[in-house]
């Protein structure tokens, strides 16, 4: 039987996920497990380029993990595994770094941005150096797929200019991933400003629907959620506030959006915001249940990130070992 080709994501500890990632990404990925060879990396080491607190970084890394487990990444089909856990990942960084004009990590969009607010306090260097990393943690496993979302497009195409001048310095050693930006997964709004994508850091926090909301929450708000003028119940362009119920509505029942407006059509705003907070709260009781069963287990979740560390490190040691010879560095001891 032929190897299965190789799927890396990555995702940073912070925060708590929203409906908006569980759609548009974390459902993508448990369906591709039983068919790829999948790495889920925690990159906590990219969590620290902005001020934090270690105790909180540490209970978000374990907190994740078992989000992931209820979300359906199945630890026995998968690989999950924190990045500092990893020998690898900084090392292949600081080579690629040196390939790296540092005018290129000057233009980045996102540096750009969090670097120029008025409230950014002091920024330190590993925020410019992001994306070396970012390379580093997609180039190790040579994967064949790295899902991203629209905004981390720039990054991965200096992960591209990156593989293609290490080749083209030393010989051919890494595959040049191809920008994987998913099509499936429905584009999930802000419940308050249905213009702009939901979103932990929205002001305003009842437009975002976190997966750990406890039911009363949920309803409450979706019953505050904006709509558009008329009555109509269908997607349209000019109605972004009933186009996004009926997109989350759509993934939360996995019928068509057609289907939903035919059945909705003459429904209230307000009943239809209820039976879009039930069809949510049903999707999300269960991986609620499942999550509150495993997050406070240290021992399982040690061992689930021992596990997939032992698979990374597998990985990463062969890349590695390839990389430092290319590159010229002597053998390196057993000790």
């Amino acid at each position: 039987m032929p190897d299965r080709k190789t799927v890396l994501t990555c995702a940073q500890p912070t925060g708590q996920l929203h409906l908006g990632n569980y759609f548009g990404a974390i459902r993508n990925w448990a369906n591709m497990i039983d068919d790829y060879e999948c790495f889920f990396g925690i990159v906590d080491q990219h969590a620290i380029t902005m001020p934090y607190e270690p105790a909180e970084l540490r209970k978000s890394t374990y907190r994740m993990v078992a989000a992931y487990v209820a979300c359906g990444l199945d630890p026995a089909k998968c690989h999950l595994f924190a990045q500092s856990h990893i020998i690898g990942h900084t090392e292949l960084a600081w080579i690629l770094g040196c390939l790296c004009p540092l005018g290129q990590l000057e233009r980045m969009t996102q540096y750009k941005e969090k670097s120029q607010r008025e409230n950014a306090g002091f920024v330190g260097s590993g925020l410019l150096y992001y994306p070396v990393l970012m390379a580093a943690d997609i180039l190790l496993y040579n994967a064949d797929r790295v899902p991203v979302g629209e905004d981390q497009k720039q990054h991965l195409e200096l992960c591209r200019d990156l593989a293609i001048k290490f080749n083209n310095t030393y010989s051919e050693t890494f595959r040049v991933p191809s920008v994987d930006i998913p099509k499936t997964g429905a584009r999930i709004r802000s419940l308050q400003d249905p213009e702009r994508k939901m979103s932990k850091s929205d002001a305003n926090q009842n437009g975002c629907v976190y997966l750990l909301d406890p039911p009363a929450v949920i309803r409450k708000k979706f019953k505050s959620a904006v709509t558009d003028s008329g009555r109509e119940i269908v997607a349209r362009e000019d109605k972004p506030g009933i186009s996004n119920l009926l997109n989350i509505y759509s993934a939360a029942t996995g019928r068509s959006i057609e289907k939903l407006e035919a059945e909705n059509a003459g429904v209230s705003y307000g009943d239809f915001k209820s039976k879009v907070a039930e069809a949510v709260v049903d999707l999300l009781s269960p991986i609620q249940e499942r999550f509150e069963a495993i997050v406070n287990d240290k021992d399982q979740l040690n061992g689930i990130l021992a596990e997939g560390a032992k698979a990374a490190q597998k990985v990463a040691f062969k890349t590695l070992s390839k990389v430092h010879r290319k590159v010229g560095f002597v053998e390196r001891p057993r000790i």
